[in-house]
């Protein structure tokens, strides 16, 4: 294997992973489906259990998009293949901080899921070197925030319907962006 400079790694990764635009684009549909979890008549305990289970559907539901799309999460040889992954699963870390919501003020539950959704995009600016993420990572996060701050109990669906508003609109961003690149 040549030896490759970090730009290069990275340039590889953007190409090969399209931005990671399957993510995105499957992060969309499982907000849009917590969306309409979050208008059932459930207490918002219940809706937020629910909502956990639906997002287990997130990584199988990439897996699919990345097919449609014809995206690779393996690129031999290249060091900062599995970095992508480990990002996304850094927001794991922040789920203390979910239960504990769940478990003593479950109606801001969505609220404080969205927005660890929202600041988890943080880092995959530096990773695929687009600003959108970055961008769309401080919108979802004080969004979502400010949103709860002004909607009664009973609007909490507006927060993952805005959540799935912004990653709809960062695919398409990345989308026009990578494709403007390719070209």
């Amino acid at each position: 294997m040549q030896k490759k400079d970090l730009s290069q790694l990275k340039s590889e990764i953007r190409l090969e992973a399209k931005n990671g635009v399957d993510f995105i684009l499957a992060a969309t549909i499982v907000w849009s489906l917590i969306t309409y979890v979050w208008t059932l008549d459930f207490t918002a305990y219940n809706l937020s259990v629910i909502t956990f289970m639906v997002g287990g559907i997130m990584l199988p539901l990439a897996f699919g998009l990345s097919k449609v799309l014809k995206t690779n999460w393996k690129i031999k040889d290249n060091p900062l293949d599995s970095l992508g992954l480990w990002l996304n699963f850094a927001q794991l870390i922040y789920f203390p901080f979910l239960i504990f919501t769940l478990l003593r003020f479950p109606d801001y539950f969505i609220m404080t899921y969205a927005i660890i959704t929202g600041a988890h995009l943080f880092p995959y600016a530096w990773f695929y070197d687009e600003i959108g993420y970055a961008i769309w990572a401080v919108v979802i996060s004080l969004g979502s925030m400010l949103i709860a701050l002004n909607i009664t109990i009973d609007q909490t669906w507006l927060i993952p319907l805005f959540t799935a508003a912004m990653l709809l609109s960062l695919a398409g961003w990345i989308w026009v962006r990578r494709t403007r690149r390719v070209n």
